[in-house]
């Protein structure tokens, strides 16, 4: 599943084409997607301007005329600028003819993604209210997790992966900041000193800061909004590398099940 880099990548990738660009006409051709696409969305935004292009947590939000689309990639959705002249595919669901000539194109081979419409303040929307802060913006800070963590009994990983804690720390990216900070992934959260967090804290934005330079991680499915896979996976020092030794010291790392998802580490680098 596309995690915040690869969404950040995303928006990054499409917004300097769409910003400014008034939206022509939406062509819906599978309305199914993991909600309903609103049937009235191209009365909704045909002959109004993107005015801007944001993200929060793994969600895009396109600021158009008095409201805002609201884009979710789901496991396999990306968006890519194309020509009018290139045909869409079978899994290629919702058309955006901009102004420029240009198509912004949502492709969902799975249909997990989601587009809604979303009218007054996006942050007060049923997805988005509950939402942490985000991960590299200043109010996730060393202080604040450790205030979360305090007397909890759940796992350090899944603490940080709870978007109620903080948004966009999937299951790649956790596993690689708790490697960095040399914390155990299965130690439970309040047992986990401040001094501790304050190094987890730098190196999820860290990590998160270089799978966005380097485009996200890439993924079966994933590519960015220039249609070019992420890079990051080239830097992955724990995830998928169960059995194999670390680069820290040698020994073997661990893989585990925590809450169905896959976690390495290294017994000897993290306690």
């Amino acid at each position: 599943m596309p995690e915040l880099p690869e969404v950040e990548t995303t928006r990054r990738g499409v917004a300097p084409h769409v910003v400014g660009q008034c939206i022509m006409e939406s062509v819906i051709r599978e309305p199914r997607l993991r909600r309903l696409i609103p049937p009235q969305l191209n009365d909704l935004v045909a002959g109004q301007t993107v005015k801007n292009v944001e993200r929060r947590g793994k969600y895009l939000l396109f600021a158009v005329g008095s409201g805002h689309l609201l884009i979710h990639l789901g496991m396999s959705g990306s968006l890519r600028l194309t020509s009018p002249n290139v045909a869409p595919g079978r899994h290629d669901h919702v058309d955006w003819l901009l102004s420029s000539g240009h198509i912004l194109r949502f492709r969902d081979p799975r249909r997990f993604g989601m587009v809604a419409w979303v009218e007054g303040d996006p942050a007060a929307h049923p997805l988005l209210a509950h939402l942490g802060p985000e991960p590299l913006g200043p109010d996730f800070t060393p202080e604040y997790l450790h205030l979360r963590a305090r007397n909890k009994t759940v796992a350090v990983k899944t603490l940080v992966m709870d978007s109620r804690v903080v948004v966009g720390v999937g299951n790649i990216y956790a596993n690689e900041a708790l490697f960095a900070s040399g914390i155990h992934p299965l130690r439970r959260a309040g047992k986990v000193s401040a001094v501790r967090y304050a190094l987890l804290v730098e190196a999820i934005k860290t990590v998160l800061s270089r799978a966005i330079e380097q485009g996200g991680t890439t993924l079966r499915d994933f590519v960015g909004g220039d249609g070019k896979p992420g890079y990051f996976s080239q830097s992955l020092n724990v995830y998928g590398r169960g059995g194999e030794s670390c680069v820290s010291c040698g020994g073997g790392l661990k893989e585990v099940r925590l809450g169905q998802r896959t976690t390495v580490y290294c017994p000897l680098c993290q306690r």
